[in-house]
C-alpha cells in the first residue's frame, strides 16, 4: 500500500486541483509551496536570513518577503536564486518533515513540491511519483488569467522549471490535464487511489 505520495507538475498544470482531490479521497496534504509562503511571511523564520541577503529592498511593508521584488532579483541572475535556495529549502525541509510526521504512520501523505524533479532528492523519500501534465500554451492561458501575469513572465518560470519530458521521465503516473473536465478530472484521480492506496492492490 502507498503512503507516500510526491505531487509535482509545472505551473499552471492543474497540479493544485489535484491535490485538493487526493485530499478529498482521504490524504493528509504536505504542501512545499505553502510552507515557503508562511516561512516568508511576516514575523517568518525566513525573513530575517532574507533580509541580511538581499537587502531591506525585499522586506515589503507589513515586514514579510516582498514577492514581486524577489521575483524581479532572481529572474536576473542566477546566483540569486542559488542564494534564496539556499535559505529556503533547508527550513522548507524541516517543516516537510514535521507535517509528515504528525500525520502518523497509517496516513497517506502527498507532498505536493512544484521542483521534485528539479531537486534530485525526493525520488528516494516517497514511494510514488504523479506527474499532472500540460502544454505549455494551457500553463501559459491558466496562469495570465488567474494570476494577471505578464505572457513574457510566465514563460520565464516555465523556461526555469523542469521540462515536461523529464517531469514525465520521472513519474510512476501522469494525469494529462490539458482539457479534463473537473469530473473527468476526479475520476482519473479515483482510479489511481484505488491501484495505489486501496487495500489489496499495488
Amino acid at each position: 500500500m502507498v503512503r507516500r505520495i510526491g505531487l509535482t507538475g509545472g505551473i499552471g498544470s492543474g497540479k493544485s486541483t489535484v491535490a485538493g482531490l487526493l485530499v478529498r479521497q482521504g490524504a493528509v496534504l504536505v504542501d512545499t509551496d505553502a510552507i515557503a509562503r508562511a516561512i516568508a511571511q511576516p514575523g517568518g523564520i525566513a525573513v530575517p536570513a532574507l533580509e541580511a541577503s538581499f537587502g531591506p529592498g525585499v522586506i515589503a511593508p507589513d515586514g514579510g518577503l516582498d514577492r514581486a521584488a524577489m521575483r524581479q532579483i532572481v529572474f536576473a541572475d542566477a546566483s540569486a536564486k542559488q542564494r534564496l535556495e539556499a535559505i529556503l529549502h533547508p527550513l522548507i525541509g524541516e517543516e516537510t518533515q514535521r507535517q509528515a510526521a504528525a500525520a502518523g504512520n497509517d496516513a497517506v501523505v502527498v507532498f505536493d513540491v512544484p521542483l521534485l524533479v528539479e531537486s534530485g532528492r525526493w525520488r528516494a523519500l516517497v514511494d510514488r511519483v504523479l506527474v499532472v501534465d500540460a502544454t505549455e500554451a494551457t500553463q501559459l492561458q491558466r496562469v495570465v488569467a488567474r494570476s494577471g501575469w505578464a505572457p513574457e513572465a510566465v514563460r520565464t518560470v516555465i523556461s526555469q522549471q523542469a521540462s515536461r519530458k523529464a517531469r514525465r521521465a520521472a513519474a510512476d503516473a501522469v494525469i494529462y490535464n490539458d482539457s479534463l473536465s473537473l469530473e473527468e478530472l476526479g475520476a482519473q484521480v479515483w482510479g489511481l487511489w484505488k491501484r495505489w492506496v486501496e487495500p489489496g492492490t499495488r
